[in-house]
C-alpha cells in the first residue's frame, strides 16, 4: 500500500478536493481517499494508511507538516466517499457486485478450481460494471463457498453415472493393499515417471 499515490495528486484532482472540504484535515483524508480508490478500487480506513504514504500526500499539496487526516462525523466521511465514487465513475452497489461475483465464479468453477484464478475473474467482472468492489473478504468467501458447491456437483454427477461394478471398484482403491501395505489410492496418485518402454510396460 506504500505505493497507492503515486502519481501525486493532480492541480486538477487538488482544486476538486478543495471546493469539496472546508479544513486542511478533511481535504487530506479526501486526497487519500480518491488516490486509495483510484489504486486499489476500494476504501481503507484512514488509520490503515501508512504514515509514509499520509506525508508523501501532505507534502505533494503543501499542507502544514503535522497535518493528519480526519473526520469527525461518518456522515462527512459517506458524503466524501460519495464524491470520490462520482469521480472515479463508478456506483456503489453492493447487491449488485455480490450477484456479479457469485454468477462469475460459479461460472468458472466447473473449470478452474484455484480460488485465485475464480477471484480475480470475478474482480475483472465487478470493475466492468462499473461498480465498487466489495471487501476481500467477500470474495475470499463465497469463492469458497461455490466452489465447494461446484465440486461437490461434480462429483456427485460422477458417483451418479457410475455403476455397481465401478462404485465397487473405487472402493477397492482404499481396501486392497499393496505388499508394503499401501492402498491401490496411493499406487494411483503417484506421480508419472520418465517415458521408458519399461515404466510404459509397468
Amino acid at each position: 500500500m506504500s505505493c497507492i499515490c503515486s502519481p501525486p495528486p493532480s492541480r486538477d484532482e487538488l482544486e476538486w478536493a478543495a471546493d469539496a472540504t472546508d479544513c486542511d484535515e478533511h481535504l487530506l483524508a479526501l486526497l487519500l481517499m480518491l488516490k486509495s480508490y483510484r489504486r486499489m478500487g476500494c476504501f481503507p480506513a484512514l488509520e490503515d494508511v501508512p504514515e509514509m504514504v499520509v506525508d508523501f500526500v501532505r507534502r505533494a499539496v503543501e499542507l502544514p507538516e503535522g497535518t493528519l487526516p480526519a473526520y469527525w462525523a461518518e456522515r462527512t466521511a459517506k458524503h466524501h466517499r460519495g464524491l470520490v465514487r462520482k469521480q472515479a465513475g463508478v456506483t456503489y452497489d453492493q447487491a449488485k457486485a455480490r450477484g456479479i461475483v457469485e454468477q462469475s465464479i460459479r461460472k468458472e468453477a466447473a473449470a478452474k478450481n484455484r480460488p485465485a484464478d475464480l477471484i480475480n475473474i470475478a474482480l475483472e467482472k465487478v470493475v466492468e460494471a462499473g461498480l465498487e468492489l466489495p471487501g476481500f473478504s467477500t470474495f475470499d468467501k463465497m469463492a469458497s463457498k461455490i466452489r465447494t458447491e461446484v465440486n461437490a456437483s461434480i462429483c456427485t454427477g460422477i458417483h451418479d453415472r457410475m455403476g455397481a461394478a465401478q462404485r465397487a471398484g473405487l472402493r477397492r482403491l482404499l481396501e486392497d493393499r499393496d505388499s508394503d501395505g499401501t492402498t491401490l489410492f496411493n499406487r494411483l496418485k503417484k506421480p508419472a515417471k520418465g517415458p521408458t518402454w519399461s515404466h510404459f510396460k509397468n
